[in-house]
């Protein structure tokens, strides 16, 4: 078997095509979280801790040229070495809060799956022989 027929036969299969379509879902699903806490959650937090902006939490960890604002954008183009832990702690909420909704959207699934399980299954129609056997005797007991 060549190269491109197995990669065709490992590409078309269904679980494949599933986990693209899980990814690109994922990344968009990824960009609204990221939305939510930095324009959403972030400015109230930061408003609740004394008007902090995380994103610009920052320890400089080089000499800074002279005429370079402390601005973190300014010293990251002038190529001086900074600790933005701010940006890590505005990351780590997005992890926590996306860790969540997947657990909740997990939960409600594993919950529909349980209801749907519990459902009483519509009954099962005997096999042939034993309605047969039925009719049978159903007739032998009329007079």
């Amino acid at each position: 078997m060549s190269i491109f027929s197995e990669f065709k036969e490992f590409a078309v299969k269904g679980n494949v095509i599933d986990l693209a379509v899980g990814v690109i879902i994922g990344a968009a699903f990824g960009k609204i979280v990221d939305s939510l806490v930095a324009d959403i959650i972030m400015p109230v937090v930061g408003l609740v801790f004394g008007k902090l902006d995380f994103s610009n939490l920052f320890v400089v960890l080089g000499s800074v040229p002279a005429g370079v604002p402390g601005t973190l954008a300014d010293l990251k183009k002038a190529g001086v070495p900074v600790l933005a832990y701010g940006n890590f702690i505005t990351i780590a909420v997005n992890f926590i809060i996306l860790a969540f909704i997947i657990f909740m959207m997990v939960k409600q699934i594993n919950k529909l799956r349980k209801h749907q399980a519990d459902a009483p299954a519509a009954p099962v129609a005997p096999p042939e022989d034993i309605a047969l056997l039925r009719e049978i005797r159903d007739s032998l007991k009329r007079p």
